[in-house]
């Protein structure tokens, strides 16, 4: 997404609209008609090899159950969702998979509204978030951000863009986004412009999952959408086209896994771990299956890095 606040022919409409259908979340968007969203057998990742140094970091209050609890929005293809199955998947999975194997634990994926999810993780409900949050300041300074990918803002809206659509001719449209996102502030901003001009102010539509959102743009009850550049180039993939992007991915910036201040070396484990899976080629290999886009890809994990 660039996610942040606080900081997816119509006969194929439900699969849209519930594929892997979390921002991890079973909170919404999910009836278990979905068809899977998974990658095929033959794509998946081999097991990463535990590095006893940077297991060592782990704070032994959470490294003691061998395993670490992560907060997430599954409702986000396809970075974080549920497939046919009821089974979280996707890039920040496989991805925190990987992390923990690098750290000797496992991961325990917990679906919850992305919009309460650094909340769960200050009050200790959580270990670790990772769903697509976009690093930026306001986040930084309540939460350790550890970067491991860079997506942009892309505005969705249905083949042939039948309204001529830009992000700079919103004003008197309904525009979906999801709650709790960088995209609600971008929306607002955006709207206050249009009434500043004289002009119909967007009507901005909020929705707890991304799956709603989308299902927004598909039964055209929505002009448009906004989310996470990956998320939108899923739709346009689950769609066949019947979705389709305007223009070029803006307002770039790194996705970061949180962690609760003051949690020790835990923070610098998880910078040791996604830097190590970047060198060794894991990463590739993780975005590869879940076709990510190549531009995205970091080569250095940074923590806490300076962002506006």
């Amino acid at each position: 997404m660039a996610r942040a606040t606080h900081i997816k022919a119509l006969a194929l409409l439900p699969a849209f609209a519930l594929a892997g259908l979390t921002i991890g979340c079973g909170s919404g968007g999910n009836d278990g008609t979905q068809p899977s969203g998974g990658a095929p057998a033959a794509q998946e990742i081999p097991a990463a090899t535990k590095d006893a140094a940077l297991a060592a970091m782990v704070p032994a209050d959470i490294a003691a159950d061998g395993k670490i609890v992560v907060g997430q929005d599954q409702t986000y293809p396809p970075n974080e969702f549920l497939d046919e199955s009821g089974k979280v998947v996707g890039f920040d999975v496989d991805l925190g998979n990987a992390i923990g194997q690098k750290l000797g634990l496992t991961m325990e994926y917990q679906n919850a509204d992305f919009s309460g999810i650094l909340a769960g993780l200050a009050a200790s409900k959580y270990e670790l978030a990772m769903s697509s949050f976009t690093v930026n300041s306001e986040r930084e300074q309540t939460v350790d951000m550890v970067t491991y990918y860079s997506a942009g803002t892309s505005l969705g809206v249905l083949k042939g863009n039948p309204g001529n659509l830009t992000p700079d001719t919103l004003c008197g449209k309904n525009l979906a986004v999801q709650k709790g996102t960088v995209q609600v502030d971008d929306a607002t901003k955006r709207s206050d412009d249009c009434t500043k001009a004289g002009k119909p102010a967007i009507n901005i539509q909020q929705f707890q999952a991304q799956t709603d959102v989308n299902l927004q743009l598909t039964t055209k009850r929505s002009d448009a959408m906004l989310a996470d550049s990956p998320v939108v180039d899923y739709a346009v993939k689950q769609t066949d086209g019947a979705v389709e992007v305007v223009g070029q991915p803006y307002d770039t910036a790194p996705y970061g896994i949180a962690l609760k201040k003051g949690s020790g070396q835990f923070p610098q484990a998880i910078q040791g771990a996604v830097q190590a899976l970047i060198t060794d080629g894991t990463y590739a290999k993780i975005m590869a299956k879940w076709n990510l886009s190549t531009a995205g890809a970091i080569q250095k994990s940074e923590l806490n890095p300076a962002v506006s």
